[in-house]
């Protein structure tokens, strides 16, 4: 389903197996991943990559974890995605951007970056949550994203973060691909039902209206049998997709 991010070379196919590394390996494998060294900055990187299991063992405080710092990612990646965009698309209009955006910034999008970088493999988890596989959770791996974005926003400023995530999102995006998906909705809207284990969307037409040269199609979609979207056009493609556009935007607003 998104064949758009592109494996990075020499990556096995097999699933990736956790890993508790050392505490002197776990930092010479961000510090690979990064760029850069955070010696200095160690503390609010460890707050970056502890998982919320860790308070169980009453150590830490819960905003001792990521989660505030997954929130500032939150907000710091969407203004990067927004530039890096707008300036590689110079003549795209503002309903474009958002739709590339909004799908470049999704949770599954961000848990396959963090899997191919192997966030995983410096993730912390309190000792009765090992074994579970929290490490591979999606959105675990999107937190954990977004919580690094933040923690280099903190400790390197905005020029350094934006380098960052650049070099990401060169690395692992097919841009050609994902734009050419931007403005299909009945093809964005199969991803959101598919990524959420949702029935599939289903069209019916119902109406036709006019005579045969210059036809009006009404369709409708739904999903799990509820409708979610309507749309006119002088084709069923056209009606789909307006039909479409409406239910993906519904939806997205619930599980996107």
């Amino acid at each position: 389903m998104y064949r758009w991010l592109k494996r990075a070379l020499g990556t096995s196919t097999d699933q990736p197996q956790p890993a508790q590394p050392d505490s002197s390996g776990k930092w010479n494998h961000l510090e690979t991943i990064l760029g850069f060294s955070i010696q200095d900055d160690q503390i609010i990187f460890e707050r970056a990559l502890r998982h919320r299991s860790i308070i169980d063992g009453d150590q830490y405080e819960k905003h001792e974890t990521y989660e505030r710092l997954e929130f500032l990612g939150d907000a710091v990646l969407d203004l990067i995605v927004t530039e890096l965009i707008f300036n590689h698309y110079p003549t795209k209009n503002e309903g474009f951007l958002t739709k590339l955006r909004a799908k470049l910034v999704r949770g599954d999008s961000l848990a396959y970056l963090a899997k191919e970088l192997e966030l995983y493999t410096v993730l912390e988890i309190g000792s009765r949550a090992q074994g579970q596989g929290i490490e591979m959770s999606k959105s675990v791996l999107s937190d954990i994203f977004e919580s690094l974005v933040a923690a280099i926003y903190l400790t390197k400023g905005y020029e350094k973060t934006y380098e960052f995530v650049q070099s990401v999102f060169l690395e692992y995006v097919d841009f050609d691909e994902v734009t050419a998906k931007v403005d299909n909705y009945k093809s964005l809207l199969l991803e959101l039902t598919q990524a959420n284990k949702l029935p599939l969307p289903e069209y019916r037409v119902l109406s036709e209206q006019g005579p045969g040269h210059d036809k009006i199609f009404e369709v409708a979609v739904s999903v799990n049998d509820i409708d979610y979207g309507e749309g006119e056009g002088k084709s069923k493609k056209e009606a789909e997709q307006i039909a479409a556009k409406k239910a993906y935007r519904k939806l997205n607003r619930k599980y996107g």
